[in-house]
């Protein structure tokens, strides 16, 4: 076990053979230890025998990634149930905040680790730097590469080891506190973090008050334009189609943008019904699709990919139906 003095801070990144659901093969565990001062006190990239084939992919499962060292290097090394005592005390000491980027991935391949060689589970708090970065910048929209936060924050990093990422992992959550001015639990503190969970093989994400109020946000907008399309969908529901009109079984749709403007959508479904047509939220039983500029909508995608389909937009719908009123 590592011996260190007083609070320290451990940034860990993993490097796998392979992943799917039910495993991860850790091949490098890397990681910097620092104190809260940003000082390097150990920095160290440990390599692991998989004990199992190496089948590399990127995160969209195309392969393509290329680890630092050969297949037989890692072979060399011990198998994770010989590296794991000192991973475990590591992680696991009371005098140690842990962190990493996008840690939920490095902590899930840890805790399949421990389930695939039948090892206790780990039990440790932990913290993300990508978090952090997203708090930093007030910006919970999306996720945040560590290569771009690197770019972001001025710091240099040629990713190559796991250590490396680890590295550079410590050089962001370094830079962020410069800019703030503080340390690093004051920055957890300044932005309302709260530290993720591993306990019994069961995960608890870290989080922040930024995370759960965006996320409140986007809950309370998702259930207004829930039920701004649910009042349209019973306005649709009470129309009667009329046997003739110059649109007579004709069949529209519009976007969901169009549908949650619900006093348009009902003023265009009515002209649609007095002149025969019919409307329908299937983009597959349609003749005409109604959309106002490139929302890029899966529906849209859809409607784009159809045949003998009309496609126009709110103004060109009220043209065409105001001529079939004449």
């Amino acid at each position: 076990m590592l011996q260190l003095i007083g609070m320290n801070l451990v940034f860990f990144d993993i490097e796998c053979a392979s992943v799917n659901k039910n495993s991860a093969k850790i091949c490098a565990f890397g990681y910097v230890v620092c104190d809260e001062q940003f000082n390097i006190i150990k920095k160290e990239d440990i390599l692991v025998n998989p004990k199992g084939r190496f089948h590399l992919t990127d995160r969209k499962g195309d392969k393509g990634i290329v680890l630092p060292y050969s297949y037989d290097e890692f072979k060399k090394h011990p198998p994770f149930t010989s590296v794991y005592p000192f991973i475990k005390n590591l992680l696991e000491d009371e005098n140690n905040i842990v962190l990493g980027h996008s840690i939920m991935n490095d902590i899930k391949y840890l805790n399949l680790e421990t389930k695939r060689f039948k090892l206790p589970s780990f039990r440790l708090s932990f913290s993300d730097s990508q978090l952090l970065y997203m708090c930093h910048i007030n910006d919970f929209s999306r996720q945040f590469g560590l290569e771009y936060i690197a770019g972001a924050l001025g710091v240099d990093f040629v990713p190559h080891r796991a250590v490396d990422d680890a590295y550079a992992t410590m050089r962001i959550v370094e830079a962020m506190c410069r800019e703030r001015g503080c340390g690093y639990k004051q920055l957890a503190e300044l932005y309302g973090v709260t530290n993720g969970k591993i306990k019994n093989y069961n995960i608890t994400a870290p989080t922040s008050s930024g995370v759960r109020q965006y996320h409140k946000k986007i809950n309370e907008e998702k259930m207004k334009r829930a039920a701004k399309r649910t009042a349209f969908f019973n306005f649709v529901s009470r129309r009667k189609c009329k046997k003739t009109g110059g649109f007579y079984g004709k069949t529209f749709t519009f976007s969901r943008e169009i549908e949650e403007n619900t006093e348009l959508a009902k003023t265009l479904v009515a002209k649609i019904y007095e002149n025969g047509g019919r409307y329908s939220q299937h983009v597959s039983e349609s003749d005409y699709y109604v959309t106002d500029g490139e929302d890029g909508s899966q529906r849209t995608q859809n409607a784009k990919k159809r045949e003998n389909l009309t496609i126009t937009d709110t103004i060109g719908l009220e043209d065409l139906l105001d001529g079939a009123a004449r």
